[in-house]
Order: C-alpha cells, then structure tokens, then sequence
C-alpha cells in the first residue's frame, strides 16, 4: 500500500444521510444529520443536550492548510499521513484534561472513529481567541517595526523575541467577515480589542456583556492546563487559537463552551523545551511546515501579502512540493501526539471505509 492511499484527502464524499449541504472547511468537513437520526441518536446513546438539538458529524481530514491554502506533494501525496488522527487526538486528550479540571465542556459528544466527532450545533462566538505566552510571529513582527499597541494593549519597550512576555496575553482577531461595527474593517482575522467587543458585544454573538469575562477566564484556564500538561513532556506553550460557542444542555441551560479543537500542531505553537532553554527553536507545529513555505519558494512576500491571494492560490495549487516535505511534518504530528496523548498512533489502512462501516454498524447513519 502506498503512503498516499493512506491519507485522508477527500472528506465530503461520505454516503452519511443528510438533507444538508455538506460543508467542507479546510480540513474538516461537516454533515448534518436530520432530525430523525439526530432525535434518534440523542436517546439511543444518552447524550446530554436537548432532545431536539440538532447534531452533525464532523470528519477530519489529512488535509494540510497553510497561509490559507491548501498544500499537496509529489507522487499523488494530497496530505499528510496520520496528520487527521494525530489532530483529533491531541484535543480529545486535552478535553479530556479539561473536564477533569472542571472547565467548561466541548461541542464533541461521541467519537466514533479517530477521524469522527459526533458534535451538537453551537452558536459560535465570532472571535478568534488568541492567546500569547511569547512574543513571535505576527506580534513580533509588528513590534519590531515600532509598534507598541497591539490588540488595544500596550506593550513595553525592550522586548525580546521569541522571549516569554510580562504576562499571558488576549489578542483576539475576528472570526470571518463582520459588517457594521464601528472601529472593525469588515475582513477576516482582524486583530480587535477588547473594548471593539465590549462595545459590540451582540455583533460578535455574546448571549451578555458578561460573557466577554467568561470567555476570557475559559481561555486563561485552558491555556494554563495545556502549558501545565505540555511542560510534564518536556514543551513549551508559546501561542494557540482557541474558539467559543453556546450549546443548551438537556434541562434547557445556555453554557458557553470550547468549539473546534484545542491545543493542537495546527491551532498553536509548540516548542521543545529542551532545545529553546539551548538557545535553538525546535517547532513542534505547523510553524515548521510555513518557515518551509517561506525558504522554499524565491519570492515570500506572495505567501505573506494578503494583496496577493490570486498568485499565492496558483502557487499552492501548481506545485508539487518534495515529498519529504509532508513526510516530515507527518513524523513532527506523530511524534507531538504521541508525547501529548501517551498513545501511538496507528495509521489506517483505509480510513474512508473504516468511517463508513462504523456509522453504519454502530450509529445507523449510512444506508
């Protein structure tokens, strides 16, 4: 069997039953179930939201996404093997974590397959929660031109980069085009400041003023139990992106919860503790892969200019990168989850007929 026969590329041509679209994001895909099989699901299995709470399948995929698009390999490698079950690993680990520590719960219900999440629909919280233990990437970037006002917060002078900051920071950007709140352009991943959010907080889909306190405590207790758990493995928690909604439980309360996933290669960066205390940074995250990107092709600026999103969608989908490319962040997604969850992680022989087979024996949602 071929390496590439062992990637999930494709995600949103599962024979699952919805009367939906399926959308497909650019790595997981979602479908939603109808209100029969999600009516069904709910008291077959005991989940605890409302009766009627609609339901979806979120399947995972091996999809490799950066500087917003997507990346493939020679010899047909359209992803990177073990790169989905490593992902889904990681975050169920540290939900796991979380509810032990009594924090807030997640939009997973069940996990049917390592690439599968049965979810319940959330009202998301338009906001990219962007938390900062170290000053690099983009905020170093801006610093280092002059800039001392970042996300309405101001930083002091004689910062160092890729050093720890004074105090664990809240950057939030916007999550996808808001229209109509003064102070914010109507573009994706904006930086915001708190005061943008208290001042709106209904445009960015806050239930109360009181939840921006909320959110914000979620963020900082997450943080701190992956950066505690991280540390026991010997890595450092620079930076990660976490996401909120509100789901009703079964007795019909509102709560705010973690969406999407938390803590992984994909959402933060990551480093070997070891290696920086050294004076080296070993990236054990996507960062690695994007340094790649910006040595690989002659002209960077393409992959950092937003002006140039024509020219940078036919690099990604023209070039073929080395096939070692994929292979060594598969080997760095690996090796991270398996430090992180304690448990190896097995590639699939045939992911896709592995999905379809146990949601149609065990879940009833495939004819």
């Amino acid at each position: 069997m071929s390496t590439a026969d062992q990637v999930l590329a494709v995600n949103d041509d599962l024979p699952i039953r919805t009367n939906k679209p399926v959308h497909s994001g650019k790595v997981r895909s979602v479908y939603w179930l109808t209100e029969d099989d999600s009516k069904r699901l709910i008291q077959e299995k005991g989940y605890d939201v409302a009766s009627d709470a609609p339901l979806a399948i979120m399947v995972i995929s091996d999809r490799i996404s950066a500087f917003d698009c997507i990346w493939h390999a020679e010899g047909g490698l359209k992803g990177v093997p073990g790169k989905g079950a490593a992902l889904n690993a990681i975050s169920n680990h540290w939900f796991d974590l979380f509810k032990k520590n009594n924090l807030a719960d997640s939009h997973i219900l069940d996990i049917p397959h390592p690439f599968v999440w049965i979810v319940q629909k959330a009202k998301p919280v338009m906001i990219e929660a962007i938390c900062r233990n170290y000053i690099t990437g983009s905020m170093w970037r801006a610093y280092e031109k002059g800039e001392r006002e970042f996300c309405g917060i101001e930083l002091p002078e004689g910062l160092e980069k890729d050093k720890v900051l004074p105090e664990l920071l809240i950057t939030p950007s916007t999550k996808g085009i808001l229209k109509g709140i003064p102070g914010v352009p109507e573009a994706d991943d904006v930086n915001i400041s708190r005061k943008n959010i208290e001042e709106n907080f209904s445009a960015f889909n806050f239930t109360k003023a009181e939840d921006i306190n909320k959110y914000e405590t979620l963020l900082k207790e997450g943080f701190g139990v992956i950066s505690k758990a991280l540390a026991e493995v010997d890595q450092t928690f620079v930076d990660t992106k976490f996401e909120f909604g509100y789901v009703n439980d079964a007795a019909g309360n509102e709560k705010l919860i973690y969406m999407d996933e938390v803590g992984t290669p994909d959402s933060s960066r990551i480093w070997d503790t070891k290696e920086y205390q050294a004076g080296n940074i070993v990236e054990n995250s996507k960062e690695g892969f994007r340094q790649f990107l910006l040595n690989h092709f002659p002209d960077p600026d393409i992959l950092l200019n937003k002006e140039r999103m024509p020219e940078r969608e036919a690099l990604a989908r023209d070039n073929a990168l080395p096939h070692e490319a994929l292979m060594d962040i598969s080997r760095t997604y690996i090796s991270i989850a398996e430090k992180i969850t304690g448990n190896a992680i097995h590639l699939s022989e045939n992911p896709k007929q592995e999905i379809i087979d146990v949601l149609r024996n065990d879940y009833g949602l495939i004819d």
